[in-house]
This record gives C-alpha cells, structure tokens and sequence, in this order.
C-alpha cells in the first residue's frame, strides 16, 4: 500500500469509527497497511503516519477506551476535524446581497462572491442564473425578504408549515440566517410562544410581511446555535425518543450530543437515555450504526423503523 493511500485510509478508519480503536484494531481493520509480522516494527511505522497527520492538522487524539482507562486508543474529533457549519451576521448577509447582485456578469467580484457563497455546506448558489440566491427550493425574493428583515431588525409574519405537515401563522423578530444542511433557516423570537426559534425557509408557505420594529437579539446571540443538528438530521427536532446503550458504549455514545439526557442506569448496567428525534430515519440510521449496543424503546415509530431496517437486511443476506 503507497503511503499517501495509507494516510487516507487511517483518517477514514478514525472518522468513521463509533469507539475508540485501540492499535490492535487498527491493524486488524488495516491488514494491508500494516502487515508486518514484527509487532513493533508495525507500531513504528503507524506512530510515523500518526505524527504526519497530526503535522498537517488532523486531530488524531490518544484517549481511554473504558472509562476504566485500562488501555489506550485513538480517535479524531470529529468538531475539531470538520470545518464548522456557515452562518452570518446581519451586516455580512447585507454586505454578500449588495455584492451578488451589484456586479456586472463575469466580472472578477462575481466570481468572487460565488467563491465565498459556495463555501456553505450544500451550497447556496444552487446552479440558478443571474444570481439568484436559493437553495432547497426557497424563492429568491423570500431570501431577501428574509435578510432584509434581519439587517433591519424588523418583526415579520408569515404561513409556516411544520415538518408534521401542520400549517399556522408565525410572527417572528428576524435575528439571524444560519445555513445547515444545504437549507436556510430564518432564527428569531416567535412572538407567540416567547421564545427563540429557527424556521426553515422552504417550509413557509407565504410572503415575510412586515409588521413593525422587531426586538434586540440577546448579547452573545448566534443564529447557528438555534439550529439544532445531530442524528435525526438538521432544523429542530419534533420531540425525544428513548434509547437503552450497553455498558460497552454508554459512556461515549452520546457524548457531545446536544440535548441528550440520561435517565436511568439499570441494574444490567445498561442506561437508557432521551434524545432529541425528528421526522425521517436519521435517528434509526443512527441507532442501527451502534448494532447489538443499542436499543430503541420510544417512540413506537423509531422502533418500528429500526425493526423494518434489520428484517431488510436479514431478507438480503
């Protein structure tokens, strides 16, 4: 194996991984890359490759792999790996519209401004001409709607439908525009629930109407913050399901995961933890990845959903 393909293949072994690998399952899982019958010589040549990672940036990090600490793996961190998710300020979605529709077509700032859109997860500039700002499906004069509002810190209503399909009057202070997903989410105070909340864009059903001032956004506010992302997919999730991990897994599994709360540790040492779930099969994907870990108790649904998905499997094999 040349080395460059080994570099690649250890970065995708690590990100890919549920658990922290130990040497040993590094090689077991990369017998081409270091097959050397010699124990040591193949450790040598694994902490090189190690070292050449960490030089170019990647955070390949030495942890515990039991809360025991009786032995040690790797992993990447994935936050730390990942470049993060885009968002703007009101002042630098103004300054990206005036640039995106002041320019004369082919010029150098063009270009330039499709560069910089171009770098949002997905892709804000969705191969439309002239430069039309849209993406999953939102009507250009809606985006601006939306950025206009927040660059003038306006209260705006409109029709919005749920991802359950249900279809009320919203009325919002426009504080911010986030990107997850390839989607755009418009974050402000919902003015009838008293609370801060993300809308996506393609789920609103009429124009943004202007009602009047909006509020101030709350010191430190960022509108990525309020756009929850995690397995059951990105925008907010509907509700939490109930999952049962092995005392193998429990104490990593849900690390990091916004919203995860455990609730009780049973006497079989397995802990049964709330997570946040949303409409589509994000979550069961997500579940089905721990394999005899994990178990999913609630909703009904989910674990509808994640016995269909093994009986498929079963059927294939």
């Amino acid at each position: 194996m040349q080395p460059l393909e080994r570099l690649v293949n250890l970065v995708a072994l690590l990100l890919d991984a549920h658990r922290v690998l130990t040497f040993d399952d590094i090689r077991e899982r990369m017998p081409e890359a270091y097959e050397q019958e010699d124990l040591d010589t193949a450790k040598r040549m694994f902490e090189r490759d190690k070292g050449i990672l960490r030089d170019i940036g990647v955070p390949i990090e030495v942890m515990a792999t039991d809360a025991w600490e009786s032995e040690q793996g790797y992993a990447i961190a994935k936050d730390a790996y990942y470049l993060p998710e885009i968002a703007f300020t009101p002042q630098e979605i103004s300054a990206l519209f005036v640039a995106a529709h002041a320019g004369r077509e082919g010029s150098s700032a063009e270009e330039a401004v499709r560069k910089l859109l171009y770098g949002a997860q997905g892709g804000i500039l969705v191969g439309v001409s002239g430069f039309a700002l849209a993406t999953d499906g939102v009507p250009d004069a809606r985006l601006t709607a939306a950025a206009e509002a927040v660059a003038a810190q306006r209260s705006v209503r409109f029709r919005y439908r749920t991802s359950r399909g249900v279809e009320g009057e919203r009325r919002a202070d426009a504080y911010g525009l986030a990107v997850r997903g390839g989607s755009w989410y418009l974050v402000g105070l919902d003015r009838d629930r008293g609370e801060i909340r993300s809308f996506r864009l393609s789920r609103v059903s009429s124009d943004l109407t202007d009602v009047g001032e909006g509020s101030v956004p709350p010191e430190g506010f960022r509108a990525a913050d309020h756009v929850q992302v995690g397995p059951w997919g990105p925008g907010e999730p509907q509700e939490r399901a109930r999952v049962a991990f092995s005392p193998e897994v429990a104490w990593w599994a849900t690390k990091g995961l916004q919203g995860a709360e455990v609730l009780k540790e049973r006497a079989d040492g397995w802990v049964e933890v709330a997570v946040p779930n949303g409409p589509g099969e994000g979550l069961a994907s997500w579940v089905l990845s721990f394999g005899p870990d994990a178990v999913a108790l609630e909703p009904e649904e989910l674990r509808r959903d994640v016995i269909r998905r093994l009986e498929a499997t079963l059927a294939v094999r």
